[in-house]
């Protein structure tokens, strides 16, 4: 287990202009080895930065009677375990739907755009009459077993989750599981339940991997997760599955969970290459 208390530390703000192309406030952040991949001990996770972009997203001309409903993560690039900069601004304001654009973009003489998310955020009313989920809840946390995903993935950010696994990882049918970080996402704060999800949803691509990555990357370009109930609690479930072509790309799909049943679904571009 790592021994770093969050996945990000707070960084005073820049003072220099914002580079051509970024928009919004900025926000400086130091990553962790806490957020190192699996691929690379250079590149970060996945994981750690689409949840610091959806801080972003929250935080931004924040309202307290609306919240994120969907989150698109585009990555453009490895993420560097480096400092750096978020940025965000609203792209189509209103009363009751807003578009939000958040960005991460390195720090240095030429610094680059790596990753970006565009979140919807609706207004809230109470539905509560009519609530319903549509898919089946999850089997429990106390069902599974702490089991290591592959020990060929190597440390970092996969060592700074709990495990409970309801399937083995690998198998034939569809992977379940139970993770909870250990990390702060940002130093100092306590993380929000959308910030929380974050940091877990994007394993989703390993959960549902068939492929042994002694002898296959299938790394994810993106996530899509559709959010129809803010979850509860310090464990995200997830359920996923991996479809691969004839060509070199999948798709993974899957709902995620908190132990009242599920939350959201998830979707992933995944590009796969032998080793």
């Amino acid at each position: 287990m790592t021994s770093h208390v969050a996945y990000y530390v707070p960084l005073p703000a820049p003072t220099r202009q914002a580079p051509p192309g970024a928009h919004g406030d900025g926000e400086r952040f130091a990553s962790t080895p806490a957020t190192v991949s699996v691929w690379a001990d250079t590149m970060q996770h996945g994981a750690p930065p689409s949840a610091l972009l959806v801080r972003a997203l929250e935080r931004h001309d924040a309202r307290p009677d609306t919240r994120l409903t969907r989150v698109v993560v585009e990555i453009l690039g490895a993420v560097p375990v480096a400092e750096l900069d978020v940025h965000c601004r609203t792209v189509r304001p209103g009363k009751q739907i807003e578009l939000l654009t958040a960005e991460l973009w390195t720090v240095g003489d030429d610094p680059r755009p790596v990753a970006r998310a565009h979140g919807w955020r609706m207004a809230t009313l109470d539905t509560s009459a009519v609530a319903r989920t549509v898919d089946a809840p999850l089997a429990p946390g106390s069902a599974g077993a702490p089991t290591d995903m592959w020990p060929s993935w190597g440390s970092g950010y996969l060592d700074t989750l709990d495990w409970s696994w309801v399937t083995a990882p690998g198998g034939t049918e569809p992977g379940r599981v139970w993770a909870r970080p250990t990390p702060a996402l940002v130093e100092g704060e306590e993380p929000t339940a959308l910030e929380r999800l974050f940091c877990v949803a994007d394993v989703s691509n390993g959960i549902g991997a068939k492929l042994d990555p002694a002898h296959w990357t299938f790394m994810n370009t993106d996530l899509t997760v559709h959010v129809h109930r803010i979850p509860t609690g310090e464990w995200v479930g997830v359920s996923a599955d991996t479809s691969v072509g004839p060509d070199g790309v999948g798709m993974c799909a899957g709902v995620l969970y908190d132990e009242a049943g599920a939350v959201g679904r998830i979707t992933q571009t995944v590009l796969v290459r032998p080793r």
